[in-house]
């Protein structure tokens, strides 16, 4: 009897996966609802007499968690990078071109072209072929655990189809609210005197982060897989497509809108026939997708920091609308540009309403000939900063204002300076601004600046509030005392923090470059710099033409540094960090290996897995310095992988592929010879 029951309530799921999977993801149903609903029941109530048969990854069982009070965080085992993108023809043609060269062919390109769904990216892990876990994109290494929500969306399999599966199978996606079931949330939401949400979007975010997944479940979202994450076992896929087509036969929902296209040509005709039946899709989008579909050529290719260089998304033009510009404010930034933002009678555009949109600059103003009082042009295109595009002067009045450039900062009422051939006007408050010393600080205490754990936005903001810092170098005055009075610190805390400031002492001089915020200075320009000079005095004393020696730095980078050494409150501000009485910050003597002499001149290293002896970034500053390039993926060019300990996937394809595996010991050894 027990035999049969647990077969029959087997049977039941089985049949009841099959159906659904025809139904939500390939949308071929082949019995009546009300069949569906019957086997349903029947494995409810088989369920309901034999709990002890129930099991997570039954049909009955995506509405079973209890309200969370916060979700937990989940650290991607391969991150989610976001997307490049192109806005016209001309860009898309330069995007193909890049490829070829890098790819040194004149063969054109196949690309998968899909839909870019206007949603939320979400990672599901499926283990043994049960769905385990689900995290939101965050920042792309971290995101949120929705295991539970996600579990509710009914296009989603809780166990996988078929046989073969890999005994671990992550796949990236999109959570979307089909229209249909955004305009029944809004009118329930209007019929009960509640808020409605902007946009599709916007209700599938607030819908996948609600805490009690009942509410989630009630929301009717839906979901599309776009591409693999890491894999642990077999999935044999030569193309991007077929991958595809391995997760849709695995009971995975995968757009139906996708199709292979060869070169700019056959991009172009995609993108214009998806524009034109963008509004008879059931689900709201932005753009296309266009993968290189050749998985080999996507490994040639590889990524840049954020994105991968073989995948572009083609954004839709712009939304536009009509409305009132009612005055201008101008904002302070950090490095104390004066931006004007328009203060608008309030638009709906681009799917949110818009009541302030950025003027650029004052050069902007003039040649648009923009001023208060007029109707004016608003564009918003995607996730972009909303713009002024234009005024319509055909509906003055006369009574319109004129804009003009205030004479005093309206945060600190310094002089306002606007350098000829520069578009941007400055505030010459420079890090007495607060503005600027808030944004200063938190850049210069940022984790790939000063690295000062501890010191984040809110504390940054909090010691300003209180008079504790007023520039960069007071951070090295702050005393233990001090900083357990403050709201949310103890302590603890406090120690904490006085430790980390300590240990910030002691710095490499690239990071300390990169640290004092100077325009257009980034973290590989700053590395270029204290290759060249070796000393902050040597740099400060470089001039423009000495400045454009150095390896990407042109004109206007090379302005903008002797600019910044040139005003007395910065030097002032250097002089205290390098005061011995508050500690001096001193650098690290880091020995440079010119790349003529170096065993790993030119040559290609990816790191993985974790270090014993020294962090990542650590053997990755070395590797710099002695000539190498450092990647993120594992390729055929790749000359070696310094493999720690729990290292992946891609120690498993550095093997395949015969590339030389180092460790830290032989590391050394090549750093040194």
């Amino acid at each position: 009897m027990t035999q049969r029951v647990q077969q029959q309530i087997e049977q039941l799921r089985a049949e009841l996966r099959h159906h659904a999977n025809l139904y939500y993801v390939l949308d071929q149903p082949e019995i009546p609802d009300a069949e569906y609903d019957r086997l349903y029941r029947q494995l409810q109530d088989l369920e309901a007499e034999h709990p002890e048969y129930i099991r997570s990854d039954s049909p009955t069982q995506r509405v079973g968690a209890k309200p969370l009070t916060s979700f937990s965080q989940v650290r991607h085992r391969v991150p989610m990078l976001s997307l490049d993108n192109v806005f016209s023809e001309d860009e898309l043609a330069a995007f193909n071109k890049r490829l070829r060269d890098r790819l040194e062919t004149e063969q054109e390109l196949v690309f998968s072209a899909e839909p870019k769904l206007d949603g939320l990216a979400v990672s599901l892990v499926y283990e043994q072929g049960e769905l385990v876990q689900a995290a939101t994109r965050g920042d792309g290494n971290t995101g949120e655990d929705v295991t539970s929500n996600i579990r509710t969306i009914q296009s989603v399999p809780l166990r996988l189809l078929g046989e073969k599966i890999p005994d671990v199978l992550e796949v990236r996606g999109e959570v979307f609210m089909p229209k249909a079931a955004f305009n029944k949330l809004n009118a329930e939401a209007s019929a009960n005197d509640e808020k409605t949400f902007v946009n599709p979007r916007n209700a599938a975010a607030g819908s996948l982060r609600q805490l009690d997944p009942a509410v989630t479940a009630h929301r009717s979202l839906a979901m599309y897989c776009y591409a693999l994450g890491y894999v642990d076992g077999d999935l044999p896929s030569h193309t991007h497509s077929e991958a595809l087509a391995t997760l849709r036969h695995l009971g995975l929902p995968v757009c139906n809108e996708i199709e292979i296209v060869t070169g700019v040509e056959g991009c172009m005709h995609f993108y214009h026939a998806i524009l034109k039946k963008r509004d008879a899709l059931p689900y709201d989008i932005d753009g296309v997708v266009y993968k290189v579909d050749d998985i080999s050529l996507q490994e040639k290719l590889g990524f840049v920091s954020r994105a991968p260089r073989w995948a572009i998304a083609h954004k839709f033009p712009a939304q536009e609308e009509m409305t009132q510009l009612e005055g201008v404010d101008f904002q302070v930034g950090r490095t104390g540009a004066l931006t004007p933002v328009a203060r608008l009678k309030p638009v709906f555009v681009g799917g949110v309403t818009v009541s302030n949109a950025t003027l650029h600059n004052m050069d902007e103003v003039r040649r648009k000939d923009i001023r208060v009082g007029d109707t004016v042009i608003v564009r918003r295109a995607g996730d972009v900063i909303p713009e002024v595009v234009a005024a319509v002067t055909s509906r003055r009045s006369g009574d319109e204002d004129m804009i003009h450039l205030p004479e005093h900062c309206p945060v600190c009422q310094s002089d306002i300076e606007q350098v000829e051939g520069e578009a941007v006007a400055r505030c010459t408050g420079g890090l007495f601004c607060r503005a600027q010393q808030v944004e200063a600080i938190k850049h210069f205490a940022s984790r790939k600046a000063m690295d000062i754990d501890g010191l984040g936005d809110k504390l940054v903001e909090q010691l300003v509030e209180a008079g504790m810092i007023k520039s960069v170098a007071d951070i090295y005055t702050l005393e233990k005392e001090q900083i357990a009075k403050l709201e949310r610190m103890g302590e603890k805390s406090a120690e904490n923090l006085i430790a980390a400031i300590d240990r910030s002492r002691t710095v490499s001089l690239a990071r300390f470059i990169y640290a004092l915020g100077i325009r257009e200075v980034g973290e590989a320009t700053a590395r270029n710099l204290a290759d060249a000079y070796q000393g902050i005095e040597k740099l400060k004393a470089a001039d423009e033409e000495d400045l454009q020696t150095v390896p990407d730095i042109g004109p206007v980078v090379a302005k903008h540094i002797v600019h910044f050494f040139r005003q007395p409150h910065n030097l002032e501000v250097i002089d205290q960090l390098l005061d011995k009485k508050i500690g001096a910050i001193q650098f690290e003597a880091v020995p440079v290996v010119k790349a003529s002499s170096s065993a790993l001149s030119g040559k290609t290293v990816v790191i993985t897995g974790t270090l014993s002896g020294i962090t990542r970034d650590e053997a990755k500053q070395s590797l710099l310095a002695a000539g190498a390039k450092v990647t993120g993926s594992v390729s055929a060019k790749t000359d070696y992988l310094l493999a720690g300990e729990k290292a992946g996937s891609k120690l498993s394809k550095a093997e395949k592929l015969g590339v030389t595996i180092i460790d830290e010991a032989a590391l050394e050894k090549l750093l040194s010879a």
